[in-house]
């Protein structure tokens, strides 16, 4: 077994778990030991694949397919390392795997509780990881607070592993919030005092405390938590608000946390921060600023969106220049012209989606990037409303549309993948997960990556209608990636134009701060180059 770092939240929701997770992560990969993460979520979603990003933002999918919780995608791109279906635990799983042995009769007419048979399951999923993964530690992230009710059997699932194993081997730490009273001028530690009194009712002591707030902590504060949540005073330590939060990690890092957790769990390793510094101060000290419209139907919420955001930041400070985002509603450009809901912004992306909302508007902003060379980046649904827009533009194809949207369309230039593969319900026929893809040398795609085959993930369900590939690649569409066996259309460019791509997967989910994607890297620098007026060649590697 791994050492084991259990990280709960208090409070209030949002109060940072996920970053101060990936963040302690990032502390201990640095310092040469290695790291996995599992987030545990308490709500009863099987997983948040068919939850409302107003929800619960975006939808994160690993490697190997699974849907799971935003969070992983931080976890990713801070460790830098692929994570998997084991990772994401949800109170749907958990209660769906034992239900179904109890009908199968695996439990011998026995009574089904939570304790022991829902703790158990939960105990065998983390234990299960950390034996997948074998790593040195296992970070384990409670999503909700503390005295959630929902959460209660995964508290008791992470007390009885505390009691399981060696002391030595277990790390509590509690993320809590000091609000701030205006009319006093002080932050207040009677919250964190309640939660923290909460996590003990359930048997678990923590072992540090992280204070988030938006105002500086004085030491009084601390020595004060420290007193009375009975933790150690090097063990309270403030974690104020960022600029940025690839910052975090090394805020975490000068406090003392990562030294105090090797100590506390019996590691070794040795500070390394240096490329990550190196990264943030690059972050943080761009050349210049380029505006880039993301045109989608969850704009108001960036949460839905946060790869995406994400990766035009790891592009930016490749190309040492800051990606300022305009949010623009697609429904925006049904009722007004492009020129003028666009006006100004240097680069187009509209990002995956489903469901025909703001299509027509989406459509719109990819033809007034395609018809005044301004750099666009499709992803996904952005491929599909590229190439409708292009089949109906550029190829006289009246009504060319994707069957999600008019199944009765005259030219269905997207579809099912019964088009390709004979499949023809929807449900469990969406391609999800990672894909081989092979690239054409030479073109936009190709230069990008410097390589022939890569693997991209996915999450869709209509694809490229290959009836019409023929017409469209005589009319300048460049189908410029496919799978292996050349079926099933991955990348699609238009020829003549500076930057015009789309992606049927979404690149933007293995995006790293210190590893741009390619795509991005490239969009972005064929933005620059469009500020600029520089001539748009695209560096390989």
């Amino acid at each position: 077994m791994p050492k084991f770092i259990f990280v709960t939240g208090g409070v209030v929701s949002s109060v940072g778990k996920g970053i101060t997770t990936a963040s302690l992560g990032r502390i201990l990969k640095s310092r040469g030991i290695s790291v996995s993460i599992q987030k545990l979520d308490p709500y009863l979603n099987v997983d948040p694949g068919t939850m409302s990003p107003y929800q619960h933002g975006e939808v994160f999918v690993t490697s190997d397919g699974a849907e799971t919780d935003l969070d992983l995608g931080h976890y990713e791109r801070f460790i830098d390392e692929d994570l998997s279906a084991a990772s994401s635990v949800t109170s749907g799983q958990v209660y769906l795997s034992v239900l179904e042995r109890e009908r199968r009769g695996d439990y011998l007419g026995g009574t089904i509780q939570q304790v022991p048979h829902l703790t158990n399951e939960i105990k065998a999923r983390i234990y299960g990881v950390a034996s997948e993964t074998q790593c040195e530690v296992l970070i384990c992230e409670v999503g909700g607070t503390v005295g959630d009710i929902e959460g209660e059997t995964f508290i008791e699932a992470i007390r009885q592993i505390r009691h399981e194993q060696p002391r030595d081997t277990c790390l509590s730490v509690h993320v809590t919030f000091l609000p701030w009273v205006g009319a006093t001028g002080e932050l207040k530690t009677k919250p964190t005092q309640h939660s923290v009194r909460e996590l003990r009712s359930k048997g678990i002591q923590p072992d540090v405390i992280l204070t988030r707030s938006d105002h500086p902590v004085p030491r009084e504060i601390l020595e004060k938590v420290a007193l009375f949540c009975d933790v150690e005073p090097r063990a309270v330590i403030p974690m104020e608000t960022a600029q940025t939060i690839y910052e975090v990690p090394i805020i975490l890092e000068e406090r003392g946390l990562g030294d105090y957790v090797i100590d506390r769990l019996g590691l070794h390793g040795t500070r390394d921060l240096d490329e990550w510094r190196d990264m943030v101060h690059r972050l943080k000290h761009p050349s210049g600023v380029v505006e880039v419209a993301v045109v989608g139907k969850y704009v108001e919420l960036h949460d839905a969106y946060m790869s995406v955001k994400e990766s035009l930041a790891h592009a930016g400070i490749a190309n040492a220049v800051e990606v300022d985002i305009r949010w623009i509603h697609a429904e925006m450009l049904e009722s007004r012209p492009a020129a003028d809901v666009l006006h100004g912004v240097q680069g187009v992306i509209v990002p995956g989606g489903f469901g025909e909302r703001g299509w027509e508007g989406k459509l719109k902003a990819a033809e007034w990037a395609r018809t005044n060379g301004i750099p666009y980046l499709g992803l996904c649904l952005g491929m599909q409303v590229m190439v409708t827009e292009f089949a109906r533009n550029v190829c006289g194809m009246d009504g060319a549309n994707s069957t999600e949207i008019d199944p009765e369309s005259p030219f269905p230039v997207i579809s099912l993948l019964e088009e390709q593969t004979g499949i023809v319900a929807k449900g469990g026929t969406m391609r999800l997960g990672g894909y081989p893809c092979r690239l054409t040398p030479g073109s936009l795609a190709g230069e990008s990556y410097a390589t022939d085959i890569v693997t991209e993930r996915h999450r869709h369900r209509w694809e490229f209608n290959n009836l019409y590939r023929e017409r469209l690649e005589a009319a300048g569409l460049r189908v410029s990636g496919t799978s292996p066996d050349g079926s099933l259309v991955e990348i699609s460019e238009i020829a003549g134009h500076p930057f015009m791509l789309g992606t049927q997967f979404h690149p933007e989910l293995r995006s790293r701060p210190n590893r741009p994607h390619p795509l991005f890297r490239e969009f972005v620098r064929a933005v620059v180059g469009a500020r600029r007026g520089a001539p748009l060649e695209v560096a390989a590697g």
